[in-house]
């Protein structure tokens, strides 16, 4: 009977630990999201309208589409396809 109960108390006080555990990690990856720098504040014109310093949003979206859509994944993808091929031989 004794060993019977140590056991369920290993299991319950090895799922609480590792539930302890788990909610630290995430409690410490929470804390590091929000210690971003904060972006300066943009110039205002006399009517109290902001005016935007930075490059436009469709100038950034097109900049973003040109990295995803460059060579490199493209060669990315052929070098796996060699790796595939390699190891399929053994």
């Amino acid at each position: 009977m004794n060993q019977i109960f140590n056991m369920v108390m290993r299991i319950v006080m090895r799922k609480m630990l590792n539930k302890g555990i788990d909610a630290g990690f995430n409690k410490a990856a929470s804390m590091r999201g929000g210690r971003k720098q904060q972006q300066p504040q943009g110039e205002i014109d006399d009517f109290g309208n902001p005016v935007q310093s930075g490059p436009s949003q469709q100038e950034v979206r097109a900049a973003r589409r040109a990295r995803r859509q460059g060579g490199q994944s493209a060669q990315q993808t052929k070098q796996a396809m060699k790796m595939l091929r390699r190891s399929g031989k053994f």
